[in-house]
């Protein structure tokens, strides 16, 4: 089958158009993207300044408006569980480190979030997910620069949990 020329300029013109309207359809759909994009930042900066100042329930509405648009940012999962400690919402907040642990898993190389991981499951009442936490810091020798006496605070926990599982279990005798 041969063309004639005013197909060949028929389907030129075509795949011409089409490149053309693909172009700005990816045009209005990327500045969509940055705009979302844009506020999503502005509120994320938004719960720090909150929290910065204070207002743990202001910031903890503003983070939770960021993860209903970006539910598997792990950043913001990780501040979310920060307020949420702060706020003494631990149970909510150890859901939360999981998650972000669950986003990231080499966050279990990082000391400060791993003790913080510790600190919050031993708030939730998660003994056993505490120790092994604080056992992996222990057996890791971490310091960090952020706390000082990393290794001393990571055996007061263990001991912590130590005292809490003797206590409850004495509780429940």
């Amino acid at each position: 089958m041969t063309f004639t020329e005013p197909i060949r300029k028929y389907i030129l013109s075509g795949m011409v158009a089409f490149v053309v309207i693909g172009l700005i359809v990816a045009n209005v759909m990327a500045d969509k993207q940055d705009e979302e994009f844009k506020n999503t930042e502005t509120l994320y900066g938004q719960a720090i300044q909150l929290q910065s100042t204070g207002d743990l329930a202001g910031a903890e509405d503003a983070i939770k408006r960021v993860l209903k648009k970006q539910p598997k940012s792990e950043i913001a999962n990780y501040t979310a569980a920060l307020l949420s400690a702060q706020n003494g919402n631990m149970k909510q907040a150890a859901i939360l480190m999981q998650k972000t642990l669950d986003l990231n898993p080499y966050k279990v190389e990082d000391p400060t979030f791993m003790i913080q991981l510790g600190e919050v499951f031993i708030g939730a009442e998660r003994f056993e997910d505490a120790k092994t936490v604080l056992l992996r810091c222990q057996e890791s020798g971490w310091a960090s620069e952020n706390i000082p006496n990393y290794q001393e605070h990571v055996a007061t926990l263990l001991a912590q949990i130590e005292n809490l599982q003797l206590k409850e279990g004495t509780n429940n005798e």
